[in-house]
């Protein structure tokens, strides 16, 4: 960690790139917005190809054409900056469907998280991110205001709407749902470190709705307990 922080410490030299990117002559200084997308898209690339250590102020002001001194001023650190484009990247592959089959949507939901993670790069990206996030405190902060509690939220505002619609109990603990579902692959991939895939994704979904109870019409209740309840 000491040797990340150490490559992005700001320039002492005065030297800075300028906004004006090479092969754009004559059209000035871009928008504010503009710059920040192509920074963001810049440090997604490179965490995804090449991990957090590689995600320096350096490295994605070259490549994103902007000023290094404009991403110390919007990021307090690469690992926020990374935190950010991660968020950023992963969006359109995380929404959160809403068919009206709660079951399905969990599922599919569930599916493109562990796709993302298994298919698509970002297993090892999210393994660096949240270690990182321990020694980090910023890293620590755009994580989960940026990705973690969000997508929490979006997560129970999914789940709040079938309760609504009597598809879960009135006093089904939502968060407790959520922790069992995105928690277990969290815990498999940062914890155990062992191998999972989406196979896992329609046996935790359907352990968290229905949880381990014996249904009652297999496993009746004992005589006593019975009696006690009459």
């Amino acid at each position: 960690m000491r040797a990340y922080a150490e490559m992005n410490k700001p320039s002492t030299n005065g030297v800075e790139m300028s906004e004006n990117v090479p092969g754009r002559p004559g059209r000035g200084r871009r928008p504010a917005a503009e710059v920040r997308a192509a920074v963001l898209a810049a440090a997604g690339r490179i965490l995804l190809r090449d991990g957090l250590q590689a995600v320096t102020f350096d490295r994605v002001a070259t490549e994103a054409g902007a000023s290094k001194t404009t991403l110390y001023k919007w990021w307090p650190s690469p690992g926020a900056l990374a935190a950010e484009a991660y968020f950023t990247r992963s969006r359109r592959v995380l929404d959160f469907p809403d068919t009206g089959d709660l079951r399905a949507d969990l599922i599919a939901q569930l599916r493109a998280f562990v796709g993302w993670l298994k298919d698509e790069g970002a297993e090892k990206p999210v393994s660096e991110l949240v270690g990182a996030a321990q020694m980090d405190p910023d890293l620590a902060r755009a994580w989960s205001e940026n990705y973690a509690q969000p997508r929490r939220e979006l997560a129970r505002e999914r789940l709040r709407v079938a309760q609504r619609q009597g598809q879960l109990r009135e006093d089904a603990d939502l968060d407790v749902i959520v922790d069992q579902l995105w928690g277990a692959c969290y815990h498999r991939l940062l914890v155990l470190k062992v191998p999972f895939d989406e196979s896992i994704v329609e046996r935790l979904v359907d352990q968290a709705l229905n949880g381990s109870a014996p249904r009652r019409a297999d496993h009746p209740e004992p005589a006593t307990a019975r009696q006690r309840t009459s």
